[in-house]
């Protein structure tokens, strides 16, 4: 019997079961094929939107087993998707007809409280990394919510609660373990393999299966954080005041901003805002933004860190709803930006989508922006128009509100956007800006680590 399979560049061939065989008898995990019982749960990523069907899954045991699934990828030329978290929104951790290098089972996490260090394997999301850390009042920046990919998040950059005091998540980074399109086991460091070193603190995906991550440890234990929220109606005079407030925080303080709807039924606005430091000094430093205008509640105390990392999971990260998102960085909120999407939460198509501005600043806009390749280092917001909803049968009309949204606010954005947060919609253009001026230089540790684009199903950097 044969299986039909979708080679990488789109076309499709047949495997043999021999050709199977041989990949189950040389792995610890275990090969999942339509045929499993375990196979439609196998084939679903986060992004509920996404329904493709991968010909193989591989629910690798250890490092041997990717190695083995890259080494059979290549040698047959399929399709090649590698699975964190399984988060990122465009679902490149799944594919149709080819194989998927699912690391889920990979968690182990071990922290060394004295060096301040955390060594995760490939498959761990960050709320499980928080857990461990948290036992020795220890974190480092990883993401706004708790069921990111370590992996996934860090190598595109790695955002996060703590990036104005500590940086992002690829400030924090200190060795990284990758299986590279060859098949070779390789620990990338600044000593070590440094220019691969480089191109992983940014380069997202494109450069192999990152099997373990060692990161700096920072002190952290009690935060500020939460939201306040305010009625529609004062959402346009919020948004220009949390403008002009960004520029005041302190490395310490995080301020990011949204139009959602509240748990109520009625659109809102919400500045949400942490504070990483001495509490009564947070309490000083956010005090404006809480006494700003006439809020519907003010939501903003001391809580753990782990708590507040799950501040917006809920619906923000909820596994399995359906979502398309549009996102750019802007260097500004012009007065026309911030119309355009008060009128556009007047008439929300779903009500868990949201429209949401992350602030980059302090110790992640300070770094230089060719030391990693991650080159947008400079005080910026990250904005993210997100469309998310629970009936599939809705995904045209919820899509076309996110897609007629973005035609009228693009002009007023930059042409370049987090790489992780990069939508399948995106013409490569806007995926090369993304990178700056670190894409020659990417592109050249690509011909080297990957001449032929094994791993393709990214923000792709073209040999």
């Amino acid at each position: 019997m044969e299986t039909l399979v979708t080679k990488a560049d789109g076309t499709q061939a047949t495997l043999g079961d021999g050709h199977l065989k041989e990949l189950r008898d040389a792995i610890r995990g275990e090969l999942i094929a339509s045929d499993h019982g375990g196979y439609e749960q196998a084939r679903r990523v986060w992004n509920g939107n996404i329904d493709r069907r991968p010909a193989i899954v591989v629910r690798c045991a250890g490092v041997a087993d990717v190695q083995q699934s890259v080494n059979f990828a290549r040698a047959h030329n399929l399709r090649l998707s590698v699975r964190g978290g399984g988060h990122s929104a465009p679902g490149y951790g799944t594919n149709d007809g080819g194989l998927v290098i699912d690391q889920s089972l990979l968690k182990g996490i071990q922290v060394d409280p004295d060096a301040r260090t955390v060594r995760v394997q490939g498959g761990a999301l960050w709320r499980e990394l928080d857990h461990e850390t948290q036992a020795f009042d220890l974190a480092t920046t990883g993401g706004t919510v708790s069921n990111t990919g370590v992996a996934g998040l860090t190598t595109g950059g790695g955002l996060g609660w703590l990036m104005g005091k500590y940086g992002l998540a690829i400030d924090n980074l200190l060795s990284a373990d990758i299986v590279t399109a060859d098949g070779q086991f390789r620990k990338a460091s600044a000593s070590n393999h440094p220019d691969l070193f480089w191109a992983i603190r940014g380069g997202g995906g494109n450069f192999g299966v990152a099997t373990a991550l060692e990161f700096r440890l920072h002190p952290v234990s009690q935060v500020l954080g939460g939201l306040v929220l305010y009625p529609l109606d004062q959402a346009r005079d919020m948004l220009r005041f949390y403008r002009d407030f960004c520029a005041t925080l302190p490395d310490e303080a995080e301020a990011y901003a949204a139009v959602l709807t509240a748990p109520q039924g009625m659109p809102v606005a919400a500045l949400i805002l942490g504070y990483n430091g001495p509490i009564a000094d947070g309490e000083k430093v956010l005090a404006p933004a809480r006494k700003y205008g006439t809020p519907i509640a003010d939501l903003v105390g001391p809580m753990p860190y782990a708590a507040r990392q799950k501040l917006l999971d809920e619906p923000n990260a909820t596994h399995g709803l359906h979502r398309y998102w549009r996102s750019a960085f802007t260097e500004k909120i012009s007065d026309e930006l911030v119309d355009a999407l008060v009128e556009a939460a007047s008439r929300f198509s779903s009500q868990l989508s949201a429209l949401i501005f992350f602030y980059m600043h302090g110790a992640a806009a300070r770094v230089s922006p060719t030391e990693t390749a991650f080159a947008a280092r400079r005080p910026q917001w990250d904005f993210d128009a997100i469309g998310q909803w629970a009936n599939g049968a809705e995904s045209a009309q919820h899509i076309q509100w996110v897609r007629s949204l973005w035609d009228k606010i693009e002009p007023q954005l930059q042409g370049s956007a987090y790489v992780n947060h990069l939508s399948q919609d995106d013409k490569p253009e806007k995926v090369r800006a993304s990178y700056g001026s670190n894409y020659a230089r990417l592109r050249e540790i690509k011909r080297t680590y990957d001449p032929n684009n094994l791993f393709r199903l990214n923000a792709n950097i073209a040999p």
